[in-house]
């Protein structure tokens, strides 16, 4: 079971896994939603979510015609990316985890646009 929360906490969640793949998305939409290099997702089914406190400070944003990111209204945590395409699955912001994730990620999408600025592999 994954639980996490926003960070002012208005939204706590759980997830039921199992998780089915997790990613680091270069998109130039996940750099603006996070204010960061990436988005980094686990895939669930969306059946086994549940919102334990907070469902009225979710807010969903279209950022595409078939993608909706949903964050906290009250503090602007990105909580999960779901597709229309996809309808029983939803992805979790790795970010918001209360519960330490023990996976790795899968794969990294979007690497097209993924930063210069961004190190990549061992400095040594």
């Amino acid at each position: 079971m994954l639980q996490g929360s926003c960070l002012c906490r208005a939204v706590v969640y759980s997830a039921a896994g199992p998780v089915e793949r997790t990613s680091h998305c270069y998109c130039t939409m996940c750099q603006k939603q996070h204010g960061a290099a990436a988005g980094t997702y686990a895939n669930v089914a969306r059946a086994g979510l549940r919102i334990e406190r907070g469902d009225a400070f979710i807010t969903e944003y279209a950022s595409s015609e078939h993608g909706r990111r949903a964050f906290c209204q009250r503090c602007g945590s990105t909580l999960f990316w779901r597709s229309e395409e996809t309808p029983e699955r939803i992805a979790i912001t790795l970010g918001t985890l209360d519960t330490p994730f023990t996976g790795t990620v899968d794969i990294e999408l979007h690497t097209d646009t993924r930063p210069s600025w961004l190190p990549c592999g061992d400095p040594a």
